[in-house]
């Protein structure tokens, strides 16, 4: 669909609103869900950064406009009865809920306890890596001074493999003589500079995800 036959099939309620979900691009999960009015979808669809309607402060605002956390668009659905939009975003920074959290959906059911929170963890995980991935690409887009990311694309491909080889010697020193928590620190700092070499790759987590399906 154009852009003009989705604002033409887009059916604002009585307060000439639409309620609309954010999904992360990358990792796939709700990020949050808000209100649009006719120029918020105008606006995000012209610049492609989301605008939506605040019903507390019946204005029109730029998701990250204080915060910093703002939100590139990157595809867009419109339900069968066309009273719902469904978002595709890119996160900056990693945080979308105004508590601070990654999502909104942070608070989960307690009952089943054992299905509930082992899957509950696995979608974390999955977010903060994606989180960390979305990240470091906005700052290959968007540099930052003093940014450690920054530094080393800045430095190189060679200056980032070298820490790939640091860390991962590390890693593997860690794993022999280091206790728990020494070894998950080295395997975050390997993590880190590989998702950095990955970003400049552009090769995202999930290439690496749909690899291991087939192993």
């Amino acid at each position: 669909m154009t852009k003009k036959e989705i604002l033409e099939a887009v059916k604002f309620d009585e307060k000439g609103l639409v309620v609309c979900v954010m999904q992360d691009y990358h990792a796939k999960k709700i990020r949050m869900v808000a209100y649009m009015n006719k120029e918020a979808l105008e606006k995000t669809l012209e610049t492609k950064e989301m605008y939506y309607f605040s019903r507390s402060r019946n204005e029109l605002w730029r998701k990250g406009e204080t915060s910093g956390y703002f939100q590139h668009m990157k595809g867009l659905s419109i339900d069968c009865d066309g009273d719902a939009l469904l978002f595709q975003i890119e996160q900056v920074g990693g945080i979308s809920c105004h508590t601070g959290h990654a999502t909104c959906f942070y608070r989960d059911l307690d009952e089943d306890i054992d299905v509930v929170v082992n899957r509950t963890k696995i979608e974390k995980s999955d977010i903060e890596l994606f989180n960390l991935e979305a990240t470091i690409q906005d700052r290959i887009q968007n540099p930052v001074a003093g940014s450690y990311t920054n530094y080393l694309i800045e430095k190189g491909e060679n200056k980032i493999l070298k820490k790939v080889g640091e860390e991962a010697t590390e890693t593997i020193i860690a794993f022999k003589d280091g206790k728990k928590q020494e070894i998950v620190g080295e395997i975050a700092d390997l993590i880190f500079h590989l998702s950095v070499e990955m970003g400049v790759k552009d090769i995202s987590w999930n290439d690496v995800f749909d690899e291991l399906k087939k192993r």
